[in-house]
């Protein structure tokens, strides 16, 4: 990538990790393994018109790989609770702290564990909102989520759809405003050509050997028509999940039938959307609140 790009990514990354971690007001498992927990964020700051408050879920990032876990998204969980909305950061399985076979990147997810862990978090979520977050509304439930996180998002959203031998499919659509998914791994196909964060969509499936069998279990432009309200936030200058990613989600979701949202920010690159310290981090509150009421 050009030199001033590469700064720019750089600059963006340090300014998103720059803020500390931020601990929630309680955690709740959904299942035995230390990685199937959610952090809960209660409402502070200024008070939603309506009195009801509504609930964001909130998936992170990080290629699905083991380095990074829910801590590195906690300031924008925190800013979310500022903004008025009760957040739930759901953690989940991640890949192998090992490298993948031929590379220098840990392994990206594993498979089943990933899918069932964010399939048994929604599926939790309800009752444990109840007993951490009873000022809650879950009638105003969006899910969002960043770059692996956001594709994450659009699947957890589009169960309903699933192959109906999948473990993981739902009979009706969730209980859902929409989803606001940022700068998402939405198009698996798309991701693997540009080499998205070092093959990171294959490894999740299996490799090569397994990526066609698995895809139209995971890929969410393979599960459209979703029926759920959903927008895509995407920086026009984002290195690490390009443009293009998103774009190709959009296109499938027209051709389907279903008009999805892209919001395409200009001079943003990957990590803005999650920085409190950012403008773009404001203009992602502001979509979710438009789901939200």
């Amino acid at each position: 990538m050009p030199d001033d790009a590469a700064a720019r990514a750089v600059a963006e990354e340090e300014s998103a990790f720059s803020h500390p971690a931020v601990d929630p007001d309680s955690t709740a498992a959904y299942g035995d393994h230390p990685d199937q927990v959610i952090d809960f964020y209660a409402p502070r700051g200024e008070r939603m018109p309506g009195g009801a408050t509504p609930l964001v879920v909130v998936l992170h990032g990080g290629a699905w790989r083991a380095p990074h876990d829910r801590r590195h998204i906690t300031p924008f969980a925190d800013f979310l609770a500022r903004r008025g909305f009760a957040v739930a950061n759901v953690e989940y399985r991640r890949g192998a702290a090992l490298p993948a076979q031929g590379g220098t990147s840990p392994v990206a997810g594993r498979w089943p564990d990933t899918f069932d862990d964010v399939a048994a978090a929604l599926d939790a979520l309800p009752a444990l909102v109840r007993e951490a977050l009873p000022q809650a509304d879950p009638r105003r439930m969006v899910i969002t989520g960043h770059s692996a996180g956001g594709h994450l998002a659009l699947w957890a959203a589009a169960r309903h759809v699933l192959p109906k031998d999948a473990p993981w499919r739902t009979h009706a659509p969730a209980a859902l405003r929409g989803v606001v998914a940022l700068a998402p791994i939405a198009d698996f196909t798309v991701a693997e050509k540009l080499a998205v964060c070092d093959g990171a969509a294959g490894q999740l499936l299996g490799g090569e050997a397994k990526f066609a069998e698995r895809l139209p279990y995971a890929d969410p432009t393979l599960l459209l028509p979703t029926g759920i309200a959903t927008t895509l936030v995407q920086g026009r200058a984002d290195v690490d999940v390009p443009q293009a990613v998103a774009e190709s989600y959009a296109d499938a979701a027209a051709k389907s039938g279903e008009v999805v949202g892209l919001t395409l920010l200009e001079d943003v690159g990957h990590f803005p959307l999650i920085d409190p310290a950012a403008d773009a981090c404001a203009v992602v509150a502001e979509e979710i609140a438009q789901l939200a009421w």
